[in-house]
């Protein structure tokens, strides 16, 4: 079966939509959330290709890719290994994100409301894709910081500019 667009996402049902609902997941690398045309195999092998329009959004945590008698098929996020900052002061957080935005790294930033496991009381994290360079400029610097496994909620995209 070829799925063309996305039929909503499990997190925004209620939970009684879901009670004796059959629910598949398709396991994804965060890699793979931003390709239109791929082909997936569930974790009970029910096999799709997916066909997305150019300009569609990129698929996320929860997407349904097929609804039907049966049941959902969902994505799943396979964790990625990223290391997760987490400055002491303002001028801790510009000169990090002054020199790993130098280096053009993609980040992702989220609030003292986000539970990072051995960063707890932190005041916000930018989180990025685990560079081994990174991390020994981190420790140079000594800024606080993990390296984990995370689902992240979109991909690291690089933003299209000029110098």
């Amino acid at each position: 079966m070829i799925i063309e667009s996305i039929s909503g996402n499990i997190h925004d049902l209620p939970g009684e939509d879901l009670e004796d609902v059959h629910v598949e997941s398709v396991v994804l690398p965060l890699a793979d959330l931003t390709k239109r045309i791929q082909r997936v195999r569930s974790d009970h092998g029910t096999e799709l290709g997916i066909r997305l329009a150019p300009g569609a959004p990129d698929l996320r945590e929860g997407d349904i890719l097929l609804r039907n008698e049966r049941g959902i098929v969902v994505v799943r996020l396979e964790p990625t290994d990223v290391l997760v900052i987490a400055p002491a002061t303002v001028r801790e957080m510009g000169v990090v994100a002054h020199n790993l935005g130098n280096r053009h790294l993609p980040a992702q930033f989220f609030g003292p409301d986000e539970p990072f496991p051995g960063l707890e009381g932190h005041d916000g994290v930018m989180v990025i894709q685990y560079d081994h360079t990174a991390e020994h400029y981190l420790e140079h610097l000594g800024v606080r910081h993990a390296r984990m496994e995370r689902s992240m909620p979109v991909p690291f995209r690089h933003a299209e500019h000029t110098h």
